[in-house]
């Protein structure tokens, strides 16, 4: 159904509620009539009974509902469009952050925010607030003023460094200028600071070019030092190559890419990437440490690839008895040297995973082997190649025992590998120093070796000494019960004296053949003469 022009505005300008222009001007009868209202609605939340007793005041202390309170609700909503925005905004802040429940009874507004209470049915604020969560409403407060001078005030370089030590925060922004950035960066060099010193650096490195910056920073030893430090710690090695090969130090750079394949996981990466490392301007020790790391690695693949099908097979008798607890891969030599000896010990030299062929490749020392060799072998308790191992002959065909590193050690490896006493004791025995020979006996408890020694060297009292540390009853007591009563007292004294006058006699007769005279031949023929 269609509606008239003069319809649809009697419509709009008779509706209940009417848009708010800036054109209109407010009826101030008819705004006291609003208010009226609003004044009277307020009666359907109190009780008829109390009606009497409510004296409800505005802010002010004014009656609410009065002429005066809706003249000044008037004027105050009436007020410039500024000030309206401002509460308006304000009251949303308050209502966003508190929702307060209405209250069953009725409050006075002079009792609702003083906290009183009146006679009757009017309950306190903590009351009316006790049904809702206990949470504080506290306003945000605002920073102090001084706090912002460190963003907005243009500090010196000398102050700013000042204040980085302190560990204040301060912006370096400011410093836009090649010439005050550089400044900046002599005044943190000058107080010794390396964490203002770093922080300069970061400054610099974000808002300089690499150029720039590698050139400033080429006559400032101290500051450079500092980023080749702060570019290690981070693992930025792109900008590191990058001021290795500006400042034309081969070697270091050379290093710092040897120092990439500690990223790579995979083991034909890692030994393709130490291929390229090869030929880089290392020195001659160190290029040799390349070459033979690459050779390891790659010999190290072969050996667990190997390894790992022979214990999947479990067809070798020794990864079924000691199966492998790890990979050989990315090992050290000296593990390598290890795992090759327990696993690999009897095989030919010719193969990769022979240990006499690792020590070849690598120039593996002696006492280095053997006591790696000696630690295999006797965690698999594997006596025999023990013994072989410090067996060696002479040209003639003498066999006789030799250990690099001392058989004092090679007792100390043994005793930790649990050997049997009879092997501890052989070994000890080749020990030639007495007092070390003795103190190993005596923390081993080699009791044969200790006594023997104590024979040898005619030592009745640690005899008799000893013999109190023995079982009662046991072999060696008897032994030391035997030796005592072989030799007496005045037996080793006639021994001993009658050995020192046969060394006497030897040092006379020494003496005497020295200072006896020399007979000259004497000419034929003087004696003819004569």
């Amino acid at each position: 159904m269609s509606r008239t022009k003069g319809d649809e505005e009697e419509y709009w300008n008779s509706s209940k509620f009417k848009a708010f222009t800036f054109d209109d001007e407010d009826d101030e009868l008819s705004q006291l009539k609003e208010s009226k209202r609003a004044v009277n609605s307020l009666r359907d939340f109190v009780d008829d009974d109390d009606d009497d007793d409510l004296e409800r005041v505005s802010w002010s202390g004014e009656p609410v509902g009065s002429i005066s309170w809706s003249i000044r609700e008037t004027a105050g909503n009436s007020g410039s469009t500024h000030e309206g925005r401002e509460q308006l905004k304000s009251r949303n802040s308050f209502s966003s952050c508190a929702q307060l429940p209405k209250p069953a009874s009725t409050y006075s507004l002079s009792s609702f925010f003083r906290g009183r209470t009146r006679p009757g049915s009017f309950q306190s604020l903590s009351d009316a607030l006790s049904d809702t969560p206990a949470k504080s409403y506290a306003p945000e407060l605002g920073r102090p003023k001084g706090e912002y001078r460190d963003y907005s005030n243009d500090w010196s370089p000398s102050d700013t460094v000042r204040r980085l030590r302190k560990g204040k925060v301060c912006s370096l922004e400011r410093f836009r200028s090649l010439q005050d950035k550089l400044q900046l960066l002599e005044e943190a060099v000058s107080v010794h600071d390396g964490n203002v010193i770093t922080a300069v650096l970061i400054f610099l490195k974000r808002t300089l070019s690499k150029e720039i910056l590698f050139r400033e920073l080429e006559v400032r030893q101290v500051a450079l030092r500092h980023l080749i430090h702060y570019l290690k710690e981070i693992g930025d090695q792109k900008l590191l190559l990058d001021l290795f090969r500006f400042l034309d130090r081969t070697e270091e750079l050379a290093l710092s890419h040897y120092r990439e394949h500690l990223n790579i996981q995979d083991p034909e990466k890692r030994k393709e990437f130490l291929k390229t490392c090869i030929g880089l301007p290392f020195s001659a020790e160190d290029s040799a440490h390349i070459q033979d790391h690459y050779t390891l690695l790659e010999r190290q693949i072969i050996i667990e690839a190997n390894d790992r099908h022979l214990e999947s097979a479990g067809q070798t008798e020794i990864f079924r008895k000691h199966p492998r607890k790890a990979s050989i891969l990315n090992m050290p030599l000296v593990t390598t040297l290890f795992y090759s000896c327990f696993y690999h010990y009897t095989e030919a030299e010719g193969t990769f995973s022979s240990p006499i062929n690792l020590k070849k490749t690598f120039k593996i020392p002696d006492k280095q082997y053997v006591l790696t060799a000696l630690a295999a072998r006797a965690k698999l308790r594997a006596w025999h190649d023990v013994d072989a191992l410090f067996t060696t002959k002479n040209w003639l065909g003498y066999t006789k025992k030799r250990a690099p590193i001392g058989f004092h050690r090679v007792v100390e490896i043994l005793h930790k590998n649990n050997a049997p006493v009879q092997i501890l004791q052989e070994y000890i025995n080749l020990v030639e120093d007495v007092d070390t020979k003795l103190n190993l006996a005596t923390r081993f408890k080699c009791h044969d070796v200790v006594i023997d020694t104590y024979r040898d060297l005619k030592d009745r009292q640690q005899l008799v000494a000893y013999k109190s540390k023995v079982d009662k009853g046991s072999a060696e007591e008897d032994k030391i019960d035997a030796i005592l009563s072989s030799s007496s007292p005045q037996r080793d004294c006639l021994m001993g004296n009658q050995h020192t006058l046969d060394e006497s006699k030897g040092e006379l007769s020494g003496v005497l053949q020295h200072r006896q005279p020399k007979v000259l031949p004497v000419d034929t023929r003087e004696s003819r003469r004569l």
